[in-house]
């Protein structure tokens, strides 16, 4: 359930990047396809390139800031279970 929700918001930074770069003169294609795969780090990304730098620098920001936290979190719980959890 999960990874659907992730891929369907996936499709929607894609959809919306894909629509909005022709107005600023940027490859639809290129923006489609990047945030596709790279997701809100690729929106905020997009924004700055486009003029809208403070929704940019936030989005990316706290993109960055929740992948730390998840990596962060994997990193902690492989920890716990190869060495026990006392």
């Amino acid at each position: 359930m999960e990874s659907a929700i992730s891929l369907i918001i996936s499709i929607l930074f894609a959809v919306y990047l894909f629509i909005d770069a022709p107005k600023h003169n940027k490859s639809r294609w290129l923006w489609g396809i990047l945030g596709f795969i790279f997701g809100p780090i690729a929106l905020g990304i997009y924004f700055i390139k486009t003029g809208r730098k403070v929704a940019g620098w936030v989005i990316t920001i706290l993109a960055i800031l929740f992948y730390i936290v998840i990596i962060g979190l994997i990193i902690t719980a492989a920890l716990l279970f190869t060495n026990g959890f006392s």
